[in-house]
């Protein structure tokens, strides 16, 4: 059985007043005629009291003696320097006061009848209880020192649960997480309120010691959050105000207050925790102060990881692990959904005014989404252009007004540039969350299927997925290969597949491949990249599919290395926009070349540039470590957007891979035909190589090379083959040119995701 706070009290006093048992009975010894004695400690509260105590009076006695002892001893006049004394009805109380040096411990009272000579000083009783005094003083001494140690003890536990608190909170990344630490923070530290103010987040926290703010604490908080904001900010350190002078800008507060600064970076203050303590005898003092300035830290990191810098949204691991805590804690009969947007146009923006007001437009919009959420409603910026938003207990038809609202808001966005009003739209694809394994990852799916079907159907509008009608939403195809798709990166089921690329006009057996990846469903049948690709982006499984294409691939190669090498053969391998925005995937790379240690000229890489351009850091990131272990990288679709001119001239590429879509249009189409003309002067200029995608006719072949085009890629020049077999023939010199040293070793699939 455990005892509550209340029992260990008892318990404690009991215990204490036992052990002054011995110092009461000394004292009846050096006084046989007291009538009764009593110990109190040094806030006039009885310690210890002899059998037939009604000191009332007595009690008046010790605290006047406590008190005057208490105050400046040069008011203590002469009579008084031993004790206290006071005589009524024939009895004479004494109270001795105990002090440990300037310490005050408590007070020693005796009560005892006047004899025939009237009552004895008190100099006299003193000089009789000297021994007595003297070690109660050194037993309350020790008493106070185990009780304060006690205290102490007590509240670093508090200080340890409420940083190890603090520190879990990290991995959840959550407001949620934030309010708990502040009602957490207000109990720990005795306080009566608490307030986290973050405005650039959004976050206006308050807790209260009884739970629930009352009206006049919500009224001091909003009269001294926003002066105490600019404090921090000017000053960039902690305010404590344990006497808060009457003339200050906050006015006559019945608190003192601790504000500490959040800051973001080393210099800029984005917001400040305050703490507010009632007027009385406990203050902020500097451990306390210690403690508020880790968790401010841990706050800011907090606030760092979870919110967006850029838009002050949630990012998208905080917005998963926050919707997933709150469907966790739903009502299971309750209804979801989820609403996915796309900025509509936004790279004409960036192509006609620059990136940077395509940022300024991503900003305004997110502004625009957080000044319309609901109480129910969490937002996040999931990728560049595009969010996501869970609104809880709402069902799909019930949201749409709410959503329309909002597109109508974006509409009216009045966003201008150099004079001129720029239109602004968004489209939204609604979904509810549906009762599976996944279900955020299923609703975030469905959700973006239908905000796709509503760019499809003219953009600015908001669609509703649909599980019973597929006409209202056409492209679900994703959702349905999901769980074939994880299947095969748990199981290892992909091959790799290589298409050749040759010299314009070049004759002779290829030597140059591209390897394409694809995946083995349950039947066994090949699946192509554009049947789960899509599927694999959404749901963040790229990188896990790259690693797996890395690994496969050298360790293939690696097999006929020299062989491969005399021939002059050459493979490019793929990277996704995803892996490019993966720190870890990058080192996983650098090991795995130094591992294998290929002749770099055996392997080159292709990242697309939208992908380069959304990861523009880390692209020039990985594109320099490549090219600095001496392997080519070329700029895959190059010439769909266009939108990476601008970076170019910054990014060491060595190939320019133009874009299917205008390879195709290249016969009979002359704007295809100056944008084709406009990549390879460009590329020439640069020092560039060029090759063009989809040749699917001997017309196209013929046109990109009169167009300066120096590589081509399509069916027309050679349709992919499993790599093994395009490894075999060229090892077998099925051109008479070489023959294999060794027989091909065949590649071990190598597990990368349990």
């Amino acid at each position: 059985m455990t005892n509550s706070p209340a029992d260990d009290e008892t318990i404690e006093a009991t215990a204490f007043s036992t052990s002054l048992d011995p110092y009461g009975q000394l004292v009846r010894v050096l006084m046989p005629r007291a009538s009764y004695i009593a110990i109190f400690d040094r806030l006039s509260t009885p310690l210890w009291l002899s059998d037939g105590y009604d000191g009332f009076d007595l009690l008046h006695l010790v605290e006047e003696s406590l008190h005057a002892a208490g105050a400046e001893r040069a008011t203590v006049d002469e009579e008084n320097r031993h004790g206290f004394s006071r005589s009524w009805d024939g009895d004479t109380a004494y109270v001795f006061v105990l002090r440990d040096g300037a310490n005050l411990l408590g007070a020693l009272a005796v009560s005892c009848q006047d004899g025939s000579n009237g009552a004895r000083s008190t100099a006299f009783v003193h000089g009789l209880l000297r021994p007595a005094l003297q070690v109660l003083a050194r037993e309350l001494a020790h008493q106070q020192s185990v009780g304060d140690l006690r205290k102490n003890l007590t509240s670093r536990d508090g200080d340890l649960a409420m940083l190890l608190e603090a520190s879990g909170a990290a991995h959840e990344k959550d407001t949620d997480d934030l309010e708990q630490l502040l009602q957490n923070c207000v109990a720990n530290l005795d306080c009566a309120l608490g307030a986290l103010l973050i405005p650039d987040r959004k976050i206006a926290l308050s807790a209260a010691s009884e739970g629930a703010l009352r009206g006049t604490d919500a009224e001091i908080l909003a009269k001294t959050q926003k002066h105490l904001l600019t404090w921090v900010q000017v000053q960039r350190r902690t305010l404590v105000l344990n006497k808060v002078p009457p003339n200050n800008p906050l006015g006559a507060l019945p608190y003192k207050i601790l504000a500490c600064p959040i800051r973001h970076g080393v210099q800029d203050v984005g917001g400040v925790l305050i703490l507010f303590k009632r007027v009385g005898p406990a203050e902020f003092d500097a451990r306390q102060v210690r403690i508020v300035e880790l968790l401010s830290r841990r706050i800011a990191y907090v606030v760092q990881s979870a919110y967006d810098p850029a838009t002050g949204l949630l990012t998208r691991s905080a917005f998963e692990q926050r919707v997933l805590a709150q469907l966790a804690a739903a009502n299971a009969e309750a209804q979801h959904c989820v609403v996915y947007a796309d900025v509509d146009r936004l790279h004409v923006v960036n192509e006609n005014h620059g990136m940077h007001v395509g940022d300024e437009v991503i900003v305004a919009i997110a502004a625009t989404i957080r000044a319309n959420l609901g109480a129910n409603v969490s937002a996040s910026r999931i990728s560049g252009d595009r969010f996501a938003l869970l609104f809880l207990d709402t069902h799909s038809d019930d949201a749409v007004p709410l959503v329309e609202r909002l597109r109508d808001a974006v509409r009216d966005l009045d966003f201008n540039r150099d004079g001129k009003r720029l239109p602004l739209s968004i489209s939204f694809g609604l979904a509810a969350v549906p009762n599976t394994r996944y279900p955020l990852s299923h609703a975030l799916a469905a959700a973006e299927v239908a905000c796709k079907a509503a760019k499809d159907r003219g953009r600015s509008r908001v669609e509703v997925y649909r599980d019973a009608s597929r006409r209202s939403v056409p492209r679900d195809e994703d959702v349905a290969i999901l769980g074939t798709l994880r299947e095969a990166i748990a199981h290892d089921r992909f091959r790799m597949d290589a298409q050749p690329i040759v010299t314009i006009g070049d004759v002779g057996q290829p030597r140059r491949f591209e390897l394409l990846l694809r995946m083995i469903d349950g039947a066994g049948e090949r699946v192509t990249p554009d049947k789960f690709l899509s599927a694999a982006e959404r749901y963040q499984l790229t990188t896990d599919i790259d690693r797996w294409v890395v690994q496969y691939a050298l360790e293939v190669i690696s097999s006929a290395a020299p062989a491969l090498l005399r021939l002059d053969a050459h493979f490019a391998i793929n990277i996704s926009g995803q892996s490019l925005g993966d720190e870890d995937f990058i080192g996983f790379l650098q090991q795995r070349l130094r591992e294998y240690a290929l002749p770099p000229q055996l392997l080159s890489f292709e990242i697309t540039e939208t992908a380069t351009v959304a990861n523009i850091v880390r692209a020039e990131q990985l594109i320099r470590r490549l090219r600095e272990l001496g392997h080519a990288i070329a700029l895959d679709d190059f010439g769909k957007g266009l939108s990476s001119l601008t970076y170019l001239k910054s990014l060491p590429v060595s190939h320019l891979k133009i874009d299917g879509g205008l390879v195709r249009d290249v016969v009979g189409n002359p704007q295809a035909q100056a944008m084709v003309t406009a990549i390879v002067q460009l590329a020439r200029t640069m020092n560039l190589k060029t090759t063009a995608e989809c040749i699917e006719s001997e017309a196209i072949q013929t046109a990109v090379g009169a167009l300066g085009v120096d590589f081509g890629q399509g069916f027309v020049i050679g349709r992919p083959r499993p790599v093994e077999q395009v490894l075999q023939d060229l090892l077998r010199g099925s051109a008479g040119v070489v023959r294999a040293s060794a027989p091909l070793a065949t590649a071990r699939p190598h597990r990368l995701v349990s």
